[in-house]
């Protein structure tokens, strides 16, 4: 999850805390801190102990490309980019590179909803 935060008043906590209580591996990225809620944070994508199956981002638009591209290297399958953080260039990214886009969701709201109901946002 990159653009974890450890301040609770920022998207970064809410979607890190979400994604863990929702039974996902969430594993923090910001070169800012060396650890949120006692898990270790990474630095980067690049730093992670294992490639995860999707990167949820909670970092600013301008950051979406270089995600988008470190998602492409890596080869991870999915990128997903809440409503704010997306841009042109991370989508078209996506796109050449074969890695899923998911956008226009808010991963926060999903999770709300029963998982029968999650086909009706495809």
């Amino acid at each position: 999850m990159v653009g974890a935060s450890q301040d609770p008043s920022k998207y970064g906590n809410e979607l890190l805390q979400a994604l863990r209580a929702h039974g996902h591996n969430a594993m923090p990225v910001n070169p800012k801190y060396k650890a949120i809620d006692g898990q270790p944070c990474y630095c980067s994508l690049d730093d992670l102990p294992n490639i995860p199956d999707v990167v949820v981002t909670a970092a600013p638009a301008s950051a979406s490309a270089q995600i988008a591209e470190a998602c492409s290297v890596l080869e991870i399958p999915y990128f997903w980019m809440p409503p704010g953080t997306e841009t042109e260039a991370a989508l078209e990214i996506c796109k050449q590179n074969n890695v899923t886009a998911i956008h226009g969701f808010c991963p926060v709201f999903v999770l709300k909803l029963p998982q029968e109901r999650w086909h009706e946002l495809l």
